[in-house]
């Protein structure tokens, strides 16, 4: 064998040992190390020597999911790892570089309360900075209260510091307790996505966000057109077939579910959100002689045709029948389905794992842990703990 291939073997199998053992050595690593790992991933700072031998000793015990939850008290879980996980949320770039709001707060503060999270679709709920963390009051006008709060690092993890409050009690409040949806009804929300437009987008970005589905993942072209709106041509570029075989199969299911939002809006002048009880908002009509037989919006209702036919694996568990009015019925539609599991669960495996699930392992173990957050009372607690130690030797 020449001298030249005989030193790329042995180089090779240096490098394939190599691999094994770092293998090996996450496999059986001990539980100091795995309390590291656990809090590495789950904090993204040096934990103290205190917090880190209490870990261990858990992690000996067998009580993983106890050391995960105590690498979770650490500040910089709340005010750094749930803020970038819940920044996306709140602007249609989806980029983690923006200002902390009102809806940003209220996901840190169920996860910190372990509050049920599906109600973060549905609930009369928001979380604002007491008076010992901010002199500036919650404002309906303005993100002041939420800026001042992240400017002064003031640690959300302290239940004294963010407390929760139920949106229509909130001074000035233009909703009651029967028009609030989560944070689908919070400024920073309706900011983004109430602004302007025809509000479809509250609709796509809450599926994407918390269904991990945009419209084109729920195209089904058997879908009744009777709620399409007057504003989408039925013969795009003179081609009806365009209509019956590609704008049909998302608008069909699109249009029948934001009606829910047809009271709702954002007034760019005023800077807050607008709710018209009853009096559909002018956005609904625009264009509407483009074809001036379809939809007309008359109130807000929704109907959700995605029920049947190809979207059934989203698993629609809802209490209802696939019919509401308003956007908090629609929260309860949407984020009772185990497509809101699943995607909670992807969603913090991406932000503690660092890179997708992929391969049998890591799917099966995304519908594991998406099984015990809907038997634990839909707690992202919970999902954060079992993500970790799930990714802990990955």
């Amino acid at each position: 064998m020449q001298p030249a291939k005989q030193n790329f073997l042995k180089i090779l199998s240096i490098v394939i040992a190599l691999s094994c053992t770092a293998g090996a050595s996450l496999s059986y690593a001990g539980p100091l190390e795995q309390a590291k790992r656990i809090h590495d991933r789950l904090v993204g700072v040096p934990p103290s020597d205190a917090v880190i031998d209490s870990m261990a000793a858990m992690i000996s015990a067998g009580d993983g999911i106890g050391a995960a939850l105590e690498a979770m008290e650490n500040p910089a879980f709340y005010n750094t790892t749930l803020r970038e996980f819940a920044s996306p949320w709140t602007n249609r770039e989806r980029s983690v570089y923006v200002d902390m709001n009102d809806a940003v707060a209220t996901v840190i503060g169920m996860v910190r309360d372990d509050v049920p999270f599906d109600q973060v679709l549905y609930e009369d709920i928001v979380y604002v900075g007491s008076a010992n963390a901010t002199n500036i009051a919650y404002s309906q006008t303005d993100n002041d209260h939420y800026l001042d709060l992240q400017t002064n690092r003031i640690d959300l993890s302290d239940p004294t510091n963010l407390i929760r409050q139920q949106q229509s009690n909130l001074p000035g409040s233009p909703i009651g307790i029967s028009q609030t949806a989560g944070i689908m009804t919070t400024r920073g929300f309706s900011e983004a996505y109430y602004v302007a437009g025809t509000n479809r987008a509250a609709l796509r970005f809450t599926t994407m966000n918390f269904m991990c589905m945009d419209m084109e993942d729920f195209r089904d072209i058997t879908a009744h057109p009777d709620r399409i709106r007057r504003d989408v041509t039925r013969s795009p570029g003179g081609d009806s077939s365009i209509f019956l075989n590609d704008c049909l199969s998302c608008h069909a299911g699109m249009d029948g579910l934001a009606g829910a939002f047809a009271y709702y809006d954002f007034d760019e002048g005023t800077q807050q959100l607008v709710y018209t009880a009853g009096s559909v908002q002018p956005k609904f009509a625009n264009d509407a002689g483009t074809f001036r037989f379809g939809y007309e919006t008359t109130d807000d209702s929704w109907l959700n045709y995605w029920r049947t036919g190809p979207n059934t694996f989203v698993g629609w568990n809802g209490p209802g029948s696939g019919t509401g009015t308003g956007a908090k019925s629609l929260g309860m539609e949407l984020s009772q389905t185990r497509q809101f599991a699943t995607c909670q669960v992807k969603q913090v495996f991406e932000e503690v794992c660092y890179r997708t699930p992929n391969g049998e392992t890591d799917l099966q173990a995304v519908e594991n842990i998406a099984n015990s957050f809907e038997a634990n009372n839909r707690s992202m607690k919970r999902v954060f703990a079992e993500t970790a130690l799930h990714c802990m030797g990955n």
